[in-house]
């Protein structure tokens, strides 16, 4: 994402002031990332260093690829999620696992993956995940 579109954009932050936040299950609802595949993608910081928080769930039956061009460390919560790396190295996370993945890295989702999970990622709002 450009840093143009994510200027054109507001967005409500969740860090807006010192505190504690606490965010209930079910305030956020999955948007669809593919057929077999949602997410939640919360913006946390406008500041330099940007953060989002999100929630991703992932049913077998479609694969998809996507190119990391920021830090994110996601934790597999439920199930598992299989990726696989452009060398083809298969990677098998099952709950209380987690993934970092660093940039620029392609990486596909395989299609046998059945899990939940939540992540952090260095990088501005992406319009197309809100």
């Amino acid at each position: 994402m450009s840093e143009r579109t994510a200027a054109q954009t507001t967005y409500n932050y969740l860090s807006q002031k010192p505190g504690v936040q606490l965010i209930k299950a079910g305030t956020y609802q999955p948007k669809p990332l593919t057929n077999k595949s949602q997410i939640i993608d919360v913006p946390i910081s406008s500041n330099q260093n940007q953060v989002q928080l999100g929630y991703f769930n992932m049913q077998p039956g479609e694969e998809f690829e996507f190119l990391y061009e920021f830090l994110e460390i996601k934790t597999v919560i439920e199930g598992k999620i299989v990726v696989r790396d452009e060398q083809g190295k298969k990677y098998v996370a099952e709950e209380g696992d987690v993934f970092i993945f660093t940039p620029t890295s392609k990486v596909i989702f395989d299609a046998e993956s059945d899990g939940k999970a939540i992540y952090t990622a260095h990088r501005p709002p992406e319009d197309s995940m809100l």
